[in-house]
């Protein structure tokens, strides 16, 4: 890590691959031998067309996406795919159950219900979200259109360790925070929706993960910016796309293959995030970890300590050390750590050997 660089821990937009910074500067002024920056370049142009194409393969590839699946890459935030979904597959008449697990979780269900029936089939929201339901608390409602998750909740810390199984239906998951951290497979899913600021690239594109069976169900009658199929159909480019976010995609997945691919990295994440709640289970009295052992995030290390006054000093100290974004969601206050790809095994050793010397001054 370079001396003038901050330890970044934010939630997002989070910290990118410096190599990929760094290649993004050199190829600032001439995009693939255009002539013009790529924040000059057409949409339209087959330069950037084959850019495109070849973002979904690598996210295809990476990701081990079988054939029957389109990659989109379209706006709003994952938070506009909180309403997009039921628009598109809650018809009226059905039901869409949604298992809240997060702050995120709910807003999704809210602005589901804002659309149709909605039925909750579990939610840890009374035990403060501290773990995620069993497959046996799940209680499904009858035929529902789909069933809703959020696979790592930020806020709290919390990640899905198994792929719930559902009654029939698709599974639409909101991956925003763990994307490309692990092997997953897609083929359980019907949907998967993510925003890029967190794990893949920088903010104002968000990717959609779609089967074609599901593309066959969109019904004519939405606008058109809001149909998965005719997003699918014009390969993303319906309107004019963020172009240089998806330019940053493409190098950063790149970099991920580099890297050797999800299987390195869910290794390598597992080791970083295990530095740091090895520390927590250390001194559970001083650092309180909020998600429970079975539930922990390896994306999202979420604490407290005795007292808020302890946390201030917690941070202003950390911030000395050139650590920044650690700040927990000021809905639950706290410590947060975001470790997504990006962050370097070093930066969990420091933060580790930070938190170790605090403990000997003020525990």
């Amino acid at each position: 890590m370079t001396a003038e660089r901050a330890i970044n821990f934010n939630p997002g937009p989070a910290a990118l691959p410096l190599p990929v910074l760094e290649q993004a500067r050199e190829e600032l002024l001439n995009f693939k031998g255009t002539g013009l920056s790529i924040l000059e370049t057409s949409h339209r142009s087959k330069a950037f067309e084959s850019l495109m194409l070849e973002t979904e393969n690598l996210m295809k590839d990476l990701m081990g996406i079988p054939d029957g699946y389109r990659v989109l890459f379209l706006q709003g935030g994952a938070s506009l795919q909180f309403a997009q979904v039921p628009m598109n597959f809650l018809p009226a008449g059905k039901t869409a159950d949604y298992i809240v697990t997060g702050g995120f979780a709910e807003k999704a269900c809210k602005d589901a219900m804002q659309v149709g029936r909605v039925h909750l089939a579990a939610t840890t929201k009374d035990g403060g979200h501290r773990r995620i339901p069993r497959q046996e608390e799940l209680r499904f409602s009858p035929s529902p259109a789909y069933v809703h998750i959020t696979t790592n909740n930020t806020i709290v810390g919390t990640q899905w360790h198994y792929i719930p199984a559902t009654p029939g239906c698709p599974l639409v998951a909101d991956m925003s925070s763990d994307i490309l951290s692990r092997p997953l497979d897609v083929a359980a899913f019907g949907l998967i929706y993510a925003g890029a600021q967190k794990n893949m690239g920088p903010s104002g594109v968000t990717a959609v993960i779609i089967s074609e069976e599901m593309l066959a169900r969109v019904p004519q009658g939405l606008p058109s910016m809001l149909r998965y199929d005719l997003q699918a159909k014009n390969n993303s480019l319906y309107n004019t796309p963020p172009t240089f976010g998806l330019y940053t995609i493409n190098l950063v997945l790149k970099w991920m293959a580099d890297q050797g691919g999800l299987i390195a990295l869910e290794e390598l994440n597992g080791r970083k995030a295990g530095r740091l709640y090895r520390v927590l289970d250390r001194y559970p009295d001083f650092y309180r970890g909020h998600a429970e052992e079975d539930s922990r995030s390896l994306m999202n290390i979420t604490f407290r300590l005795p007292s808020e006054e302890l946390e201030a000093l917690f941070l202003a100290e950390a911030g000395k050390e050139n650590m920044t974004g650690l700040k927990g969601h000021r809905s639950v206050g706290g410590i947060r750590a975001s470790i997504y790809n990006a962050m370097p095994e070093e930066g969990c050793r420091a933060l580790a050997a930070f938190m170790e010397g605090f403990y000997r001054k003020k525990g």
